[in-house]
């Protein structure tokens, strides 16, 4: 079924259907955390600090995302004459690609972004206990 509930209500709902010590999400992040649990404090640390450079970084694709839309508007003149020039119809294809490539590459960021505060949580319970 459909809903916008999230991720996390459906993990919630499979882990509710399932043995939760099967569950492959519950298996992924056990396997993780034994992994950081097997590293010394130093190191941990080490990576911590990596992991909150990693999430605080602007990255390439927000400066993607605000610097193509800019360099259009540069070229305005000349875009305009090439992609609505002789009344063809590319400036629907270009505008396809564009919004297709700006979709995903947000969609991808913020993957990014929750994979890394992921790790930083477990880090962070393994450095305070």
């Amino acid at each position: 079924m459909f809903s916008f509930r999230g991720d996390a209500h459906k993990i919630y709902l499979q882990l509710k259907n399932q043995n939760s010590k099967t569950h492959k999400d519950i298996s992924e992040t056990a396997e993780i955390k034994a992994y950081y649990e097997s590293l010394d404090r130093e190191t941990l640390q080490l990576i911590y600090y990596r992991m909150i450079k990693e999430q605080n970084g602007t990255g390439i694709i927000p400066i993607y995302v605000s610097a193509i839309p800019w360099l259009l508007f540069l070229f305005s003149g000349k875009v305009e004459e090439i992609l609505f020039g002789n009344g063809n119809l590319l400036w629907v294809s270009f505008a396809s690609v564009y919004m297709i490539l700006l979709t995903l590459s947000v969609l991808f960021h913020f993957k990014e972004k929750a994979w890394a505060a992921f790790h930083l949580e477990i880090i962070k319970d393994i450095l305070e206990s």
